[in-house]
């Protein structure tokens, strides 16, 4: 068995086979492990928060991309956030973490300035992870940042650089806990149970309390309990209360005001919020070996991809021990954030589109504007340079537009574009044989209605010319 595997989807899938371990699978599938019971349906909490969800979630569909921070004491060991569970640590050896777990003040602040440079405009913390330990100032442990080596409350610090950049602030708690004594005993034992839920329900409550507005809960693994036995609908309750214009994902059970496809991008059905989550490189925590960096060409297309399917992009940064950021994040993050700048048009705030898939380009749709996300820009058209009146131009044709388009340009500089069009395909015209823009070029085009690009149903209209007819 594969066991450095460290996406959090592929290691409760190991679960569900490894009975021998001290956390055995608890009998759910593993997609309801990773995704918290995504399949359940609406429950009373879910059908009372629906009444505000649009006005709760506005400016979530609007933000389309976020940063995601996975920190915690694993970073110590530097082999990613699954280290206590992958390598067999005991929990005495592993505690040692929190002595030696030692931050540099306010690094926070570095990672609300890279988010915002890199266009985000969101940002979600590990308060606790499966490791158990807490980054704030709790009454309920000891196994907390203020009282082991930072000495402080890095949720504090979190969230006041979050506000500082003007960027919302979401908080990931792990109902799973490897530390905690009923952790695992809460599986079988009843009065272990409540014990172990009315401790996570007051760490939950202290967190949507002790800061103010908060805008996100994100809620992981509930292994091993199921939505009734982690009492899931009362938990919801307190946060409502407690935060009435939170917003909630799926992964304590409940349907929650949004889902959470991990490491891969899967839209939900048309009308229910989704939002993809990845990581930068293979892993969420530090790990110092793992050099599979995205590049910005993928971050890009990855986010124009989420934004078409009407969804966000959670796109996660490790920050190494003392909190920097690995400066291979920063470069990715930072080419995004530049492209952007005068890209974002075509990102945020735009709608769900209906659109066939092309090799060369994605798009994404505001009302009636299509745009064009161009990433392999074509070049100059060979075929023609036999003819003497040649000027090398690019030409690029979509196939299956439905609307009739209006007018095209280039979003970068503004530039018109010539166009034509017939039942067949959109082409575009006299473009620049060098790419005007990196890690993509977009062209906005004015449509006379919604832009729809079906190119299959061009299959049976096209004239064939007799081919292959006797």
């Amino acid at each position: 068995m594969h066991w450095l595997e460290s996406s959090r989807r592929s290691f409760l899938k190991q679960l569900g086979a490894a009975g021998a371990l001290a956390l055995s699978a608890s009998g759910s599938s593993a997609d309801a492990l990773s995704t918290g019971a995504a399949q359940a349906s609406p429950s009373a909490s879910d059908e009372k928060q629906a009444d505000t969800r649009a006005q709760r979630m506005a400016w979530w569909h609007q933000a389309k991309f976020g940063m995601f921070i996975h920190w915690g004491l694993y970073s110590v060991i530097g082999q990613h956030e699954w280290a206590m569970e992958v390598e067999g640590v005991p929990i005495p050896q592993y505690e040692l973490l929190a002595k030696n777990f030692k931050p540099r003040p306010n690094a926070a602040r570095d990672w609300a300035r890279l988010a915002k440079r890199a266009g985000q405009k969101y940002m979600v913390m590990t308060t606790k992870h499966h490791e158990g330990f807490c980054h704030w100032d709790t009454k309920l442990t000891d196994y907390c940042a203020p009282k082991q080596g930072p000495g402080r409350d890095l949720v504090r610090e979190f969230v006041d650089a979050a506000r500082e950049e003007g960027l919302r602030v979401g908080f990931y708690y792990s109902l799973m806990d490897w530390h905690h004594p009923d952790g695992a005993r809460c599986k079988t034992d009843e009065a272990a149970r409540k014990r172990f839920v009315e401790y996570t329900h007051g760490l939950i409550r202290e967190l949507m309390t002790n800061y103010g507005k908060i805008d996100v809960l994100w809620y992981d693994v509930d292994w091993p309990l199921t939505p009734e036995q982690w009492e899931s609908e009362r938990m919801n309750q307190m946060v409502f209360e407690l935060q009435p214009d939170i917003i909630v994902n799926n992964r304590n059970g409940l349907e929650g005001d949004f889902s959470t496809p991990e490491q891969e991008i899967r839209a939900a059905a048309s009308g229910r919020a989704w939002e993809t989550c990845m990581t930068l490189n293979d892993s969420w925590g530090f790990n110092r070996y793992d050099d599979a960096w995205k590049t910005p060409k993928t971050i890009v297309d990855n986010l124009a991809t989420c934004a078409r399917g009407g969804g966000n992009y959670l796109l996660n940064i490790g920050p190494m021990p003392d909190g920097s950021i690995p400066p291979e994040s920063v470069t990715v993050l930072e080419a995004v954030g530049k492209w952007l700048d005068t890209n974002g048009t075509s990102i945020y705030g735009t709608d769900r589109g209906n659109f066939s898939w092309n090799t060369n380009a994605n798009y994404t749709r505001r009302g009636n504007t299509l745009y064009i996300h161009q990433h392999f820009w074509p070049g100059h058209t060979p075929a023609a340079e036999w003819l003497s009146f040649y000027q090398p131009e690019a030409v690029i044709a979509i196939g299956g537009l439905k609307p009739k388009a209006l007018s095209a340009k280039l979003l970068k500089t503004g530039q018109p574009i010539k166009f034509t069009q017939d039942e067949f395909r959109l082409r575009l015209t006299g473009l620049p044989v060098q790419a005007p823009d990196q890690p993509a070029t977009v062209i906005a085009v004015e449509c006379d209605g919604e832009p729809v690009i079906d190119h299959e149903a061009n299959r049976p209209l096209w004239p064939r010319y007799k081919v292959g007819i006797s």
